[in-house]
């Protein structure tokens, strides 16, 4: 079984990739202080999709991004970040009061964890604009035309039913034009219940080329009787190579759609230290990668990070063992990151932390 020809692209016809998503205000205490204690906060811009394509475009790839923020100079401001990493925005959407009534953008709090007290985050972004635009008569075709790769995440959907719309419209559309196709889960309590985010997200598998994370999905041992359980029953959070397999093998019998599967795993010492491995079904084989163990300055946006990683390198024609070590070292390097977007512009940079983990040293690069 052989999937090179649709996610690796000859050299001089490389990939361009599309996201969408909702891109929010972030507020943090600095110094690690509580919110209750906070005085002042550092506003920044974040969100999972529009982290992906940062992260991609910093690195070189042709990235766009599309959303929907309201026409004021939070909107022009979160826009404005993004176009200066190198994304492109030219689909994004300012929508006028009479388009979004409640014209706001998402915000988000971020209390940043330290030692043993683990971070947290406080969600205001209800009647955002993305949730309030009417995709229905949207061109979504005339959207994607141009582009090669659409990437989306289970947050989205999870804003409402209009963005529940847009993502399954997208992947339909997305696969009927052949495009390649990627999902993240990216389960948020806050915004739906897991039974909502599994129904939902299940829907979406049949349309998906490589997919992120093995939650939140129903993969039914018995389609005729739910009874017999979920395969991932029993699953720990941190399995071992055997059980990871076994969890793949059945997403792909049942999704042969499927070209890659890529999940992270965490061991999480304290809320400074952890450290990351990662599993890969891809061409018809369980990879596993190195395990690398770092201190944290800001946690928020790994997954991405991983993400985009991964991505890279297999639009770049990685081997796949090069391709998830890339992977966790680019979510790694991530935790040293300040703000939401692993925004890393020089490949060697990531490929040196690789080979540092297997021995190489963190000596100076000069």
């Amino acid at each position: 079984m052989s999937h090179e020809c649709k996610l690796r692209r000859e050299a001089g016809n490389p990939h361009k990739f599309i996201t969408m998503g909702e891109i929010m205000l972030r507020l943090t205490p600095p110094n690690y202080e509580k919110i209750r204690m906070a005085t002042s906060y550092e506003a920044s811009y974040g969100g999972s999709e529009a982290n992906i394509a940062l992260a991609l475009a910093s690195l070189g790839v042709d990235s766009t991004f599309f959303t929907v923020v309201p026409d004021n100079s939070l909107g022009k401001s979160a826009i404005r970040m993004l176009r200066s990493n190198d994304v492109h925005c030219g689909p994004v959407i300012f929508s006028t009061p009479q388009q979004t009534p409640t014209h706001r953008m998402g915000t988000y709090y971020l209390e940043t964890g330290y030692g043993i007290r683990a971070s947290e985050v406080i969600y205001d972004r209800k009647h955002s604009a993305i949730t309030e635009f009417d995709f229905d008569s949207f061109d979504l075709k005339n959207l994607l035309k141009d582009y090669t790769w659409l990437h989306l995440s289970g947050i989205t959907p999870a804003l409402g039913e209009n963005c529940r719309k847009l993502v399954m419209r997208s992947l339909q559309i997305a696969k009927e034009m052949g495009l390649v196709t990627s999902f993240d889960g990216n389960f948020r309590s806050a915004l739906w219940t897991w039974e909502e985010a599994r129904d939902f997200c299940t829907q979406c598998l049949p349309y998906i080329d490589v997919l992120f994370g093995i939650e939140p999905y129903h993969l039914w041992r018995d389609e005729e009787d739910h009874g017999k359980g979920d395969v991932k029953d029993g699953v720990p959070l941190q399995p071992d190579f055997e059980q990871q397999e076994e969890v793949f093998r059945a997403f792909v019998k049942r999704y042969p759609n499927l070209q890659c599967i890529a999940r992270h795993v965490r061991y999480a010492y304290s809320g400074s230290e952890n450290s990351l491995k990662a599993y890969m079904w891809y061409n018809g084989q369980t990879y596993e990668s190195y395990k690398l163990t770092f201190n944290i300055l800001d946690r928020v946006g790994a997954g991405d990070a991983f993400a985009g990683g991964l991505l890279y390198g297999m639009m770049n024609g990685y081997e796949p063992e090069e391709m998830l070590n890339f992977a966790v070292a680019s979510s790694a390097i991530k935790h040293t990151i300040r703000g939401d977007a692993n925004l890393i512009d020089n490949v060697a940079v990531i490929r040196n932390l690789m080979k540092a983990s297997l021995g190489n040293g963190f000596d100076i690069k000069r």
